[in-house]
């Protein structure tokens, strides 16, 4: 499957997939048919029509084929009998097992992490993202480069070339480790360039939307914001964080940040490269959290965006947690159950635009607390001083007298103290 490859168009040969999953003790089956069925809308969306899936009990994990050579042979036959292009594994294989099953097998064998990569680098739509995605790619890929080798390695210790599939090899690994190095040093420049804009709106109250994907977090910024995201009921819709800014009815700006979806096993590649990204939700004075309540383990969900917030260090952050698609949920006991553990939800569709008012008014009143007003002296004539200040405040009044400009500004408390640091560094 190539990036960028249009499965739409006619003619489109929509790979054939059969979808594995292993339950081990202590895990309910049920759960793990649940990740085959995540696992499914995942490769729908990548562009492949599942034509079997395969769940399999073990006691543990057999560390050459992951399901062991008997169910691997079983695998091949169904894979035959299907005419089954890919075998995709909801765990994470080593570079061993996947050698291993596709010599079994004879079809393309691939893991959850490659099928969640294939579809962020056919959404990748800014530079950021791209280069993101591709070094993602890279680093997954590097410990796997032994199986791009197998027409060579069949010859190693024949007479005339005996060593070339090493020799190739390392070659290879210099060129992606050195792919790595030039796109690492690519995504700081563009991160530089991310700051720069970030301090072009650092005046204003920041909140930023995050959540599972697809739990409704674009059409949640188009409604609060008249903004027109990309909306499509899929996983991953959204890879590039899109920011939209609203006035209040006090005349205070608030930014929105609509930040990638999160799942769960996100490969941790991804977020080592989408941490530029996700530095929106670090930076952000609130997280919105957006919840699925229409899913039926939206508890799940949430679990997984308190870990990916832990791994990023945002637990501390403050919160309002937003309760979405209530219009989806049959039974009234799920909500009423959703409303008695978390008293201070808010429950709405942003879909019809039902309850948003209230959320608008607890993202104001988050703002209002944290803004303050103040006074700063800088000397008259500090041009670049005073700039820096009309960037992360908003001006409210000015007074000249003895050589010093006082200025009186409105910001959010952080701002204020980064404001006194600046004038304690710059302005003597």
């Amino acid at each position: 499957m190539e990036a960028g490859s249009d499965h739409s168009q006619p003619g489109f040969h929509r790979e054939r997939a059969i979808l594995v999953g292993v339950s081990l003790p202590r895990q309910p089956k049920e759960e793990v048919e649940e990740h085959l069925e995540e696992l499914a809308r995942l490769t729908r969306t990548a562009g492949g029509v599942v034509v079997g899936t395969l769940l399999q009990e073990r006691s543990v994990l057999d560390p050459a084929h992951l399901i062991g050579r008997g169910k691997a042979a079983d695998l091949a036959a169904m894979a035959r009998a299907e005419k089954a292009d890919l075998i995709i594994f909801d765990q994470d294989l080593s570079p061993a097992q996947a050698r291993n099953l596709e010599k079994l097998i004879e079809v393309r064998v691939i893991d959850r992490s490659a099928l969640i990569l294939d579809i962020f680098a056919r959404g990748a739509r800014s530079r950021e993202a791209r280069t993101q995605v591709e070094l993602a790619q890279l680093r997954y890929l590097l410990p796997r480069l032994t199986r791009r080798w197998t027409h060579l390695s069949r010859q190693v210790g024949g007479i005339g070339v005996r060593g070339v599939g090493e020799t190739q090899l390392e070659i290879d690994r210099r060129i992606v480790r050195k792919k790595i190095s030039q796109l690492s040093s690519a995504l700081r420049t563009i991160e530089k360039s991310r700051q720069v804009r970030r301090k072009g709106r650092s005046r204003a109250y920041q909140a930023a939307l995050i959540g599972y994907t697809n739990s409704g977090k674009s059409t949640l910024l188009n409604r609060l914001t008249r903004a027109a995201a990309k909306v499509e009921d899929r996983l991953f819709a959204t890879l590039d964080p899109m920011t939209r800014r609203y006035r209040t009815r006090q005349g205070k700006d608030i930014v929105l940040t609509d930040t990638v979806g999160f799942i769960r096993k996100l490969p941790h590649q991804l977020i080592a490269s989408f941490r530029s990204t996700l530095q929106e939700a670090l930076e952000a004075d609130l997280l919105v959290e957006i919840i699925d309540l229409g899913h039926p383990n939206y508890e799940v969900q949430r679990e997984v965006t308190e870990r990916v917030l832990g791994d990023l260090g945002a637990l501390d952050k403050p919160r309002i947690t937003v309760y979405n698609k209530i219009d989806s949920v049959a039974d009234p006991t799920i909500l009423d159950r959703a409303r008695q553990q978390d008293p201070e939800g808010i429950f709405v569709s942003a879909l019809i635009g039902t309850h948003l008012e209230e959320l608008r008014e607890r993202i104001e009143a988050a703002a209002w607390e944290v803004l303050m007003e103040d006074w700063v002296s800088v000397p008259i004539g500090s041009t670049r001083l005073i700039s820096r200040i009309h960037s992360l405040a908003e001006v409210i009044d000015t007074t000249s007298r003895n050589g010093y400009m006082r200025i009186r500004i409105r910001t959010s408390r952080v701002n204020v103290e980064r404001i006194r640091g600046i004038i304690g560094k710059e302005g003597g």
